[in-house]
């Protein structure tokens, strides 16, 4: 069943009830200041760092859902609800929520009283603007109050959930007419605070979330509302909160607006402090000055929807499928904008504490973005670097903040190297800028290190190199692409204590997936060099290449797919030879789309293996069968109950892989499938299975062998975001940027008789007309180019043009 429809030409999905099967969210912010709305005003902000500068509080994993966020209360006679819905959970007369890009707006409607609240963080601000409008629909005069609510974080989230003893004696504020001041810490010299003002002068306020609430209450029936008035509480100590009271008439048919400032304020670094404690104000006037009339926040929505508006236009398809438009145009890019901003650091399934920005997360989150902020990727790629070691491993998270290294997490997971080769040859085909190699970029972030980045990618490269195993293949380390697969974790003996190396040389654990990727991002580190005048360097690479590719055919061929990996022992893992986990996704995705196999006939063998034996009406499993018991030797894999999760769920992330996979062996109708069946518009009328929102994608569906197969979880913050938007974009549709200029090579469904692209492309805008007059799958016959037809795929780059039109004919 659907909770709602998209709005394709609003960009927005509209949910009309707000009994959805979990929390659907949306994301505000696109710069510095971020927060997480959801469908019910559920959520929290922060600034920059989701974890050190956290300004309001969300306790997950709540009873009931989603409990905690923006609130507004409405006080109307004897009835108490919120336009959002939770958390009186009033029964509302009408509801809507429209998740829309950077914007959410709430419509409730109760006893001839309409509320409408739209939240949006402005660009240039570092604050989440609510606009609050109400309507007296009905035919008698209303007399009634709206009381604010939010809930401050003392900034550090992890902190703030901990350490009681301190914290229940931290909290400070200050009340400036309409503008309640959070200062906790600010008596620290931190130089920041938090604000949530309103732009009229209030009846009432409260600071303190005891007096507000009452004792023994919650957000569903707190006493202030109750007794329709304010306390003008202060708190000290304890839990401060943001409260107004606003009590109004209005006549049958008038409708009133008030403009409500979440924000956060900084000082200047050279302020003088006059004494400890007091704030100065300039920084909370000027933001409330910004907002202090409805012309100005609404001159910051239009201003927000044009930004986006001109973004999301530098890739538009036009075509029969109507559900691959709204994803392509609108959804699909805007989740990759959100994995850009987060990584996979704070969602409703991440906390926002426990992880930061990912090494090899944000490599391949950069293959969804780099053409729509290709400034950004260049300093993204900057920043991941800069964590690398100097023996070309790297800390596998970094904290936005900081930018520093994680060094709870530390390093040790192998495949991230190749990544950051992955993501600067996508950034230089992308903008074609080779100046980024030059760069000088430290190991570690420390300054006395810098070498330029070309540099980073060899030791990148030569990291696989001189990391390999019994084998020769590579060594996989704590884990590669598959975090859970843990192989170096093994006790010799029952009862042993667990252990992080192998038997007696080693971690010698081996992935022949790790080695899939150094064939193919190998070749993308050679054409660099070569491109930088190194052809010997450019020689000696693509022998290494090649010596891989004959070791992946030799110990990685399992006689009908690809071995996964060897483990500490040198047993195969993911073989006919295994009981359980006997043939997994990610080589028989990888191997083919790095070009192993095709011309020997084993790629056809494995991409039908997975058909057979992986597929299934939700999406391809990662592996099967699914492991049935705990294996110590396999790490965490088998910890997780059959179906979910890494344990034979359907991983969405690599279900990519195969469809691209399939495209590169010509087979158009299998990709598009495999493309559509963990596409989130093609599967919306089954949202009380899949449960996550419509709109993104989710890390993971559970298996055919879990219970609730076909349910999702862990959604908005995945590299499916990317890797989805480069299969349907450059695999399917086939309009791939590479160092001299677009290629177009589409590889689709039969059926589809053609589409239309316009691209965005080093300040060239091309509009690519496919044509497909015989039903093909895969095969450029002609390309023509402003009227002239060219040899081969490529549309030859030249700058000067700023239009460039395209037509290119499929023909089998």
């Amino acid at each position: 069943m659907k909770y709602g429809y998209f709005d394709d030409s609003s960009r927005e999905y509209v949910i009309t009830t707000p009994k959805t099967p979990l929390p659907w969210i949306n994301y505000l912010g696109c710069e510095d200041f971020f927060s997480i709305k959801s469908n019910t005003s559920g959520g929290y902000c922060f600034y920059k760092d989701a974890k050190l500068l956290r300004l309001t509080r969300y306790r997950y994993n709540n009873v009931p859902f989603d409990d905690g966020g923006h609130y507004f209360y409405i006080k109307d006679g004897d009835t108490v609800w919120n336009p959002g819905w939770q958390p009186v959970q009033t029964e509302l007369d009408s509801y809507e929520c429209r998740h829309g890009m950077g914007y959410s707006i709430f419509t409730g409607v109760k006893n001839g009283l309409k509320a409408q609240v739209t939240s949006f963080v402005p660009m240039g601000y570092t604050c989440e603007v609510n606009k609050l409008t109400l309507t007296n629909e009905s035919d008698t005069v209303k007399n009634f109050s709206v009381f604010s609510y939010v809930e401050f974080c003392l900034w550090n989230a992890m902190d703030d959930m901990t350490n009681f003893q301190r914290n229940f004696s931290t909290g400070e504020v200050e009340v400036m007419g309409s503008v309640i001041i959070h200062k906790t810490e600010y008596r620290e010299r931190r130089r920041h605070y938090a604000i949530f003002g309103v732009n009229t002068p209030i009846n009432g306020f409260d600071t303190d979330r005891d007096s507000f609430l009452g004792a023994y209450r919650g957000y569903h029936n707190p006493q202030v509302v109750e007794d329709g008035k304010s306390k003008n509480s202060m708190a000290s100590g304890w839990a401060p909160i943001g409260s107004h009271q606003i009590t109004l008439s209005l006549q049958p048919g008038e409708t009133k607006t008030y403009i409500y400032v979440l924000g956060y304020c900084e000082n200047p670094a050279d302020q003088k402090w006059e004494s400890q404690g007091v704030v100065n104000k300039a920084p909370a006037k000027a933001l409330m000055e910004a907002f202090a009339t409805e012309a100005q926040a609404d001159a910051a929505l239009d201003h927000l929807k044009e930004y986006w508006s001109q973004l999301l236009g530098k890739f538009h398809v036009e075509s029969d499928y109507t559900e691959m438009n709204r994803m392509v145009n609108v959804w699909n890019q805007y989740q990759c904008m959100v994995t850009f901003n987060m990584s996979r650091s704070a969602s409703y399934f991440e906390s926002g504490i426990g992880r930061g920005m990912g090494f090899r997360d944000s490599c391949q989150d950069l293959f969804g973005f780099v053409h729509l902020i290709p400034e950004k990727a260049r300093q993204r790629i900057i920043d991941i670097a800069s964590t690398q070691m100097e023996d070309g491993s790297a800390y596998h998270q970094y904290q936005p903040l900081t930018k520093r290294g994680n060094s709870d997490i530390g390093s040790g997971f192998n495949d991230d190297p190749l990544w950051l080769i992955a993501a600067v040859a996508a950034y230089i085909k992308e903008t074609g800028d080779y100046s980024i190699l030059e760069e000088s970029v430290p190991f570690d972030n420390k300054e006395e290190t810098a070498v330029p980045l070309m540099e980073h990618l060899r030791r990148s490269f030569n990291f696989t190199v001189t990391h390999r195993g019994p084998h020769k293949l590579p060594l996989i380390g704590r884990a590669d692409w598959n975090d859970c697969l843990n192989l170096n974790c093994f006790s010799s003996e029952p009862g042993e204590s667990f252990q992080t190396s192998g038997p007696s040389e080693g971690p010698v654990a081996e992935s022949v997936f790790i080695a899939a990727m150094f064939v193919k991002y190998g070749k993308e580190y050679a054409m660099l060099c070569q491109r930088q005048g190194l052809d010997k360097e450019a020689d000696d690479a693509l022998a290494q290449v090649d010596d891989m590719y004959q070791t992946i055919l030799t110990a990685g061929w399992d006689g009908e797919w690809f071995v996964r990996a060897y483990d500490a022992y040198e047993n195969k893992v993911g073989s006919h030879e295994c009981e359980d986990g006997k043939i997994f996704i990610e080589p028989q995705g990888f191997c083919v789309l790095a070009g192993v196999g095709i011309k020997e006939g084993h790629a056809n063998k494995a991409l039908a293996s997975v058909e057979k034996i992986l597929d299934t009406k939700y999406g391809i499993v990662l592996l099967q069968p699914a492991y049935k018991d705990y294996h110590l030797e396999l790490g965490e894999v088998s910890s997780y109950p059959p179906g979910y999760k890494e344990n034979a769920g359907i991983f969405c992330h690599n279900n990519p892989w195969i469809s691209i996979a399939e495209t590169c062996v010509g087979h158009g109708n299998r990709a598009f499938d495999v493309y559509r069946k963990i596409c989130p518009a093609y599967i919306e009328n089954i949202s009380e299975i899949h449960r996550t929102e419509p709109y993104v994608y989710s890390q993971m569906i559970a298996g055919k062998d879990a219970k609730n197969f076909g349910e999702a979880k862990n959604s908005w913050l995945t590299g499916t975001a990317a890797w989805t938007f480069l299969n349907v974009s450059q695999a399917i549709l086939g309009i791939q940027p590479d160092y001299d200029g677009l290629v177009v090579d589409p590889c689709i469904p039969s059926e589809l008789s053609g589409f239309t692209i316009t691209r965005k492309f080093r300040d060239v805008t091309y509009t690519i007309e496919v044509q497909n007059p015989n039903k093909s799958q895969k095969g450029i016959s002609k390309l023509i180019v402003d009227g002239v037809t060219v040899d081969g795929n490529q549309i030859p780059y030249d700058a000067s043009k700023k239009q460039v039109h395209v037509v290119a004919v499929l023909d089998a």
